[in-house]
């Protein structure tokens, strides 16, 4: 992998990441992937699970993994993708990191994978 090449895939990376962060994660997602989140109901009108923050999280994480996956060709860097940034966004979630810090491990996270590439890891 090339300097260029391996700056393109961040470039690309952090393109996909801001799209799953915003508007792909919309209110339903960022308000329902805390578990200290006030349950909203469902379209059906019926109470919510009591675990949809589990579903929330893990659909907004997976929204993320296909990001990498698809931009990086290597889905092992997509099921990483997914764990970090399931683990990441529940801290958050729980008051144990900022918004800033919570950004800066999930970029930090995108230099990680590519170092994997350049490496030849995965």
């Amino acid at each position: 992998m090339t300097w260029t090449a391996a700056s393109s895939l961040f470039f690309a990376f952090c393109i996909g990441h801001a799209l799953a962060d915003f508007p792909l994660q919309g209110d339903f997602l960022a308000h329902g992937k805390s578990r200290h989140a006030k349950p909203v109901a469902l379209a059906t009108g019926n109470a919510p699970p009591k675990l949809l923050w589990v579903f929330c999280l893990t659909a907004h994480a997976l929204i993320h993994a296909g990001f990498v996956w698809c931009l990086s060709g290597r889905v092992l860097l997509g099921l990483a993708e997914f764990v970090a940034h399931w683990i990441i966004d529940f801290v958050k979630c729980e008051g144990r990191t900022s918004f800033e810090t919570d950004q800066f491990l999930h970029l930090f996270a995108k230099v990680v994978w590519i170092a994997m590439i350049w490496g030849q890891w995965v």
